[in-house]
């Protein structure tokens, strides 16, 4: 097959509309954080679209205690990345711990299978999903 472009030695893009990324996402299941005792459970946004989000609750103390919310979208150009990688759940699971909130990350397709403004589109019904859900 012939090349068709290539991103930054990101991913390739062939002619026949195959891609081939560079990058292996080392998927992490939700649960229990064991460092932070924050707990991670995923959810599915829109299962046409199939966009999820994956929630970070820290531990709570008392049944009466409310926190705040932080929405969160992972980096990478609308073309790398996951929300399901070991190095979000760290980051976020330690986010939520020592800020004392409630961390959800929303998920999106990735271009180039996904044209702009798609991973704006999948943002955006996160963010309505969280308004109507929570």
């Amino acid at each position: 097959m012939l090349l068709n472009s290539e991103s930054i030695g990101l991913f390739k893009v062939y002619k026949d509309g195959r891609i081939e990324r560079y990058w292996n996402i080392d998927f992490i299941s939700a649960g229990v954080d064991t460092e932070t005792g924050v707990q991670s459970k995923d959810v599915v946004i829109s299962p046409v679209i199939n966009v999820k989000a994956r929630i970070f609750l820290p531990k709570i103390n008392g049944p009466a205690k409310k926190l705040p919310l932080l929405v969160h979208y992972q980096g990478g150009g609308f073309c790398i990345g996951s929300l399901f990688t070991s190095a979000l759940k760290n980051f976020l699971s330690t986010l939520a711990t020592q800020a004392d909130v409630i961390a959800i990350s929303i998920d999106y397709r990735l271009a180039p299978e996904h044209q702009l403004p798609i991973a704006y589109d999948d943002s955006w019904a996160g963010l309505l999903w969280i308004a109507k859900t929570l």
